[in-house]
């Protein structure tokens, strides 16, 4: 997931599912009045790929179908605030909202989207079976497919190439954490204030928590058991916090405690460090002509130890309300947003490295993409269909979830552990300490479950 203002994926720690209203920026159309006979309101994240969605809209969408799009556009932590709370309340004010796959099966089980399987079957211009199936399954619940992704990403390794090159170092095919943590050494000052790999530390669940919980998956470890024992102080988890923690403090980029994927992706282009681990789609920023590293950075799968992958599963996708009053015109927005049509304009209009890729399987057979692409989007493909949210590690999970646990509570739980992570990276505190204050609070997440 991305945290960009991850792409702010991936990126943002998300903050989950609160109730506080946040004063929103207009777009298109300005705020949510419109003055068109036909209009539907759409609330979304400030991300690059939504910008570019907002940009094009107005000629390409509202002028072929008469329908006005009114834009609330919001940061990652105020739009999730902003939708939790009229969707919640179904009052209604929103037709169309930027949901993720963490968002949408509990939004499913409180009643507030509107199912999306029949408007999909009853549109064959959108081709629902074109949909990557980790991505599709992951907006699906009890068989219902309730939200239609606009993008999707992975996570891998990215590495100079360049560098490695002159220090003579070899990018295994599949690496293991423990060889990321030889090269991230033995890269570590290869140039002048270059440090061996960037991984995010910043607080929050969507932040230094993403990247650490795959080191935890592969490592063998889970926050809850089948049964919701929680298993935050085992050796296992421990074992993977404690290797993570060390690892960027040892090798690590500077004020590590503070970066998220924003930090990392500046520090990866201006050449501070030498790796990176973190979400596919910072793919496209670091490849585009205006970044000083384009053509010099190589892409290996999510490192692994027990599991045979580890890369995590994210989408921002587009939820209809369910008390909304235009389902009609809002779908046909939806579609179009996420349909192949507004791909092939994002790549004659704005450039194919644009296009917000990675929820199509056509989009890794056409030519333009795959030329403009062609660094990272065969890697980026692999590491999406080898996602599996139903079985990320070692042992049966209670819930779905790569990088997260997909429960309501895991926004409030994660967050408070990813602070004492942070702290630890910064030396505040230990790794048991910090692990220990973990386990008590998720013992008690796991007593609203456990006998379920």
């Amino acid at each position: 997931m991305t945290t960009r203002g991850t792409s702010r994926a991936v990126p943002a720690a998300a903050v989950g599912l609160g109730m506080v209203l946040l004063a929103a920026c207009s777009g298109a159309g300005g705020g949510t009045g419109g003055s068109g006979a036909r209009s539907i309101n759409v609330l979304m994240v400030n991300n690059p790929q939504m910008v570019d969605l907002q940009k094009l809209t107005a000629d390409h969408f509202t002028r072929t179908t008469g329908i006005e799009v009114n834009f609330t556009v919001l940061p990652e932590n105020d739009v999730r605030d902003k939708i939790s709370q009229d969707f919640a309340s179904q009052a209604g004010q929103y037709d169309v909202a930027t949901i993720s796959n963490y968002e949408t099966p509990i939004y499913a089980k409180n009643g507030w989207l509107s199912p999306l399987t029949a408007r999909a079957k009853a549109d064959p211009a959108f081709d629902q079976g074109d949909i990557l199936p980790p991505i599709q399954q992951s907006l699906t619940a009890s068989g219902e497919v309730y939200a239609e992704p606009f993008y999707g990403e992975s996570s891998f390794l990215m590495y100079r190439k360049d560098v490695f090159a002159e220090k003579n170092l070899t990018m295994p095919a599949n690496p293991t954490w423990a060889e990321v943590a030889q090269l991230a050494a033995e890269a570590d000052g290869a140039r002048p204030g270059m440090k061996g790999i960037c991984l995010r530390g910043l607080p929050g669940w969507g932040e230094v928590m993403a990247p650490l919980t795959t080191v935890v998956n592969t490592m063998g470890g889970t926050w809850f058991e089948k049964d919701w024992k929680a298993r935050l102080d085992s050796p296992e988890f421990t074992k993977a916090v404690r290797f993570y923690v060390d690892l960027v403090r040892d090798h690590g980029e500077a004020g590590a405690p503070q970066a998220g994927f924003t930090e990392c992706l500046s520090d990866m282009e201006q050449g501070k460090v030498a790796m990176w681990y973190d979400a596919t789609s910072a793919a496209g920023p670091l490849e585009d002509k205006a970044s000083p590293v384009a053509g010099k950075i190589g892409y290996a799968p999510a490192p692994v130890e027990r599991t045979k992958s580890s890369g995590w599963l994210y989408t921002w996708a587009w939820g209809l309300q369910k008390a909304g009053k235009h389902q009609d015109d809002a779908w046909k927005f939806v579609s179009w947003a996420s349909g192949k049509e507004y791909e092939n304009l994002v790549g004659e209009q704005l450039g194919w490295s644009r296009l917000p890729a990675g929820k199509r399987t056509s989009t890794y057979a056409d030519p333009q993409y795959l030329a403009a692409a062609s660094a990272f989007a065969g890697a980026t493909k692999s590491a999406l269909t080898k996602a599996d949210p139903a079985d990320p590690g070692v042992q049966p999970r209670p819930a779905p979830g790569i990088q997260f646990v997909g429960i309501p509570e895991f926004t409030d739980l994660g967050t408070a552990v990813s602070q004492q992570i942070s702290s630890a990276i910064a030396g505040r505190t230990s790794v048991e300490e910090a692990l220990k204050a973990g386990q008590s609070r998720a013992e008690a997440v796991a007593r609203k479950y456990a006998g379920n």
